[in-house]
């Protein structure tokens, strides 16, 4: 098996089920040429009750187990991928025929039914090798929108371990409450790991911020316009005795 396939998983379970099914049939041959129809009829009888029983007992356990096969021969990760599992963000460890054991960031270990692994979305970041940072910013409305794209994207341009070979994505957004929002995106190098991604991202952060600061682009806080009359367009000091 293993000059098909590098699937381990795939070749224990079928290596398990061959073994049973030569064990299984050299029993009832034997039965047989001993004589002992009966005892195989009851044997097999057994068997189906016995079958029948235990998948009403163990349903969950056989939903896993197929689901653990299914996820065998389809490979949707693989051990040491990152991703997101219905909101469980980490490296996977290892995958049985039962469970999938995913190693979060912060130190512990999740193991998740492949059930329920299969039957939900699941985000691979290993899967292309390609990741993207993406970064929301604000700037006043008083600024002038031309230079602050070419400042917020000129101050990227340099990051440590963005793919250089992709231009910098930047796409104004929305009129805010306090300000023009923006998207400032890039790509980073192939097979980047989770903590260049997180470096990547905080560097992008600093240099917008001192680039900015340079240029004199503001980064407004939330602003609030207080209107005192009942019908609008009145100050504070309008009303006040």
């Amino acid at each position: 098996m293993f000059r098909f396939t590098d699937n381990k998983q795939l070749i224990s379970l079928l290596s398990s089920t061959i073994r049973l099914t030569v064990i299984l049939t050299g029993l009832f041959v034997a039965l047989s040429i001993l004589g002992l129809e009966r005892a195989v009829t009851s044997l097999l009888a057994g068997v189906g009750v016995l079958g029948l029983a235990l998948g009403f007992a163990f349903q969950d356990i056989a939903a896993n187990f197929m689901s653990g096969l299914i996820m065998a021969w389809r490979q949707p990760f693989a051990v040491g991928a990152l991703v997101d599992i219905k909101g469980h963000y980490g490296i996977v460890q290892r995958v049985t025929l039962r469970a999938t054991v995913i190693r979060l960031f912060t130190g512990q270990f999740v193991i998740l039914p492949n059930k329920d692994v299969l039957q939900s979305a699941i985000v691979n970041y290993s899967q292309t090798g390609e990741r993207r940072v993406d970064i929301e910013v604000g700037v006043s409305y008083g600024d002038d929108l031309e230079k602050v794209k070419q400042v917020a994207t000129e101050a990227i341009e340099d990051i440590a371990y963005r793919d250089s070979s992709r231009e910098v994505e930047f796409y104004f957004k929305e009129f805010g409450s306090s300000s023009i929002n923006f998207d400032l995106r890039f790509w980073l190098d192939l097979h980047s790991s989770q903590a260049n991604f997180l470096e990547a991202r905080s560097l992008a952060v600093m240099a917008i911020k001192k680039a900015f600061d340079a240029h004199d682009i503001t980064i407004p806080f939330p602003i609030r316009t207080l209107d005192f009359g009942i019908k609008g367009g009145r100050r504070l000091d309008e009303v006040l005795p």
